[in-house]
């Protein structure tokens, strides 16, 4: 046969606590009748010892027998741990410290309340909400803006006279090969984006650059560059590029100033006859950040100046 194990009762967490706190408890009471016990039976050994068999009458601290002062000693040790059990644990025990507790946690309530009262007169609720639905929207706005990646900065460069004058008959009035080398030097590695004319001006596509070009004829092609019918789609077809370049002519330039991002102007120093002009620069809008200045030498027949602006 076998024998049925006794099935041990499910004891929750307050009940065990319980019992662990009566547990300790009587263990104390033990521990205090034990000592109660030594030091009877120790303390008349010591005065057996003395008073019957005379040992130790001839060791004394202070003038007092030695066992006189162990029997203090042992008294001491014996109140010692009766106030710990009897007094300590009674009037300080586990009640005693619920209720120090107790009230610790009701005063950081009432502090907090107060706080909290505070914080409500310098700022409502309802405000509170709202800065936090406007803080919500734009840390998610940001995300969105950090996802589809960096904007890309969308520069016009141009040569153009005092009178803003570009060209005459598709093609340049003055010759700045400096002016060209820089030109070369900045978009080299870039879409540069023209219209149909400045495109047909070139006698052929400029190296390391992708061509975009603007025509209202659907039918036009052009081998090795991008065709499109708007600067809309221009920019769209730039887009994974993070400067693109406008470079003409001026009705292209007074569409791309409305979604530019910077302006590199050459400002040639005199006044020429036009067909096509650069469109006026609003300093209301933007800012000139840079310029430098060129005299004319053997080579440049013409003094003129760079200047970089930037949208406000």
């Amino acid at each position: 046969m076998f024998s049925r194990r006794k099935e041990i009762p499910q004891i929750d967490p307050q009940q065990r606590e319980l019992y662990e706190h009566a547990r300790k408890r009587i263990l104390q009471k033990k521990r205090l009748f034990q000592h109660f016990v030594v030091f009877v039976i120790g303390a008349v050994f010591m005065a057996v010892l003395n008073l019957v068999f005379g040992f130790g009458k001839t060791v004394t601290f202070f003038g007092t027998d030695w066992f006189v002062i162990g029997i203090i000693c042992w008294a001491f040790l014996f109140i010692l741990h009766f106030c710990n059990v009897w007094l300590f644990s009674k009037f300080m025990g586990q009640e005693w410290t619920d209720r120090q507790m107790e009230r610790l946690v009701a005063k950081q309530k009432e502090e907090i309340a107060l706080i909290q009262k505070d914080i409500e007169l310098m700022y409502p609720k309802e405000e509170l909400i709202k800065k936090k639905e406007e803080f919500i929207k734009g840390k998610t706005s940001d995300i969105v803006e950090e996802l589809k990646g960096p904007k890309p900065m969308i520069t016009m460069i141009a040569a153009a006279g005092e009178n803003n004058a570009l060209g005459k008959d598709n093609d340049l009035v003055w010759h700045l090969p400096d002016d060209f080398k820089r030109f070369k030097q900045i978009t080299t590695g870039h879409p540069i984006i023209m219209g149909r004319k400045t495109f047909e001006s070139f006698p052929k596509l400029l190296p390391n650059r992708l061509h975009i070009i603007i025509t209202r004829n659907k039918d036009f092609q052009a081998e090795g560059a991008v065709v499109v019918n708007s600067l809309t789609d221009a920019l769209e077809a730039a887009k994974n590029d993070p400067q693109p370049f406008i470079i003409g002519g001026g009705e292209i330039y007074r569409l791309g100033m409305e979604v530019s991002d910077c302006i590199e102007l050459t400002r040639v120093h005199g006044e020429f006859e036009a067909d096509a002009f650069f469109p006026e620069i609003d300093t209301a809008h933007w800012e000139l950040v840079k310029e430098e200045f060129h005299d004319k030498d053997e080579r440049h027949q013409f003094p003129f100046t760079y200047l970089t602006y930037k949208r406000k």
